[in-house]
């Protein structure tokens, strides 16, 4: 009986550091996941729009109709540099500037 009770304290140990390792992964995916509303200044242009969004996961609308979803990783003069493609994971593409009619970026959650 003394083995048993022992393995129930150790089995009762072992939850607590399991529940909080829990824990401190949801905050670090809901800080992962964190909504990045657009925040359009007074004389944005669409450049300036994108360089705020460098780093972030967004989809990009472009005039022809087409979207392209993935990472923006550069802005240039004219170009925007998209990563890791929703629709071409092993792909990169150059974006003109010009073309993009809308960036969307995930601004709120259920």
């Amino acid at each position: 009986m003394l083995f048993k009770g022992h393995l129930n304290g150790l089995a009762c140990e072992m939850k607590i550091p399991f529940l909080i390792c829990l824990t401190t992964i949801g905050f670090a995916n809901s800080a992962l996941f964190a909504e990045n509303p657009l925040d359009l200044q007074n004389n944005d242009t669409m450049h300036a729009v994108l360089e705020r969004q460098v780093g972030k996961s967004i989809e990009l609308r472009l005039k022809s109709g087409e979207k392209i979803a993935g990472k923006l990783e550069k802005v240039t003069g004219a170009l925007a540099l998209m990563t890791q493609l929703s629709e071409a994971t092993f792909y990169d593409a150059a974006v003109d500037v010009e073309s993009v009619a809308a960036v969307v970026v995930r601004a709120r959650s259920n």
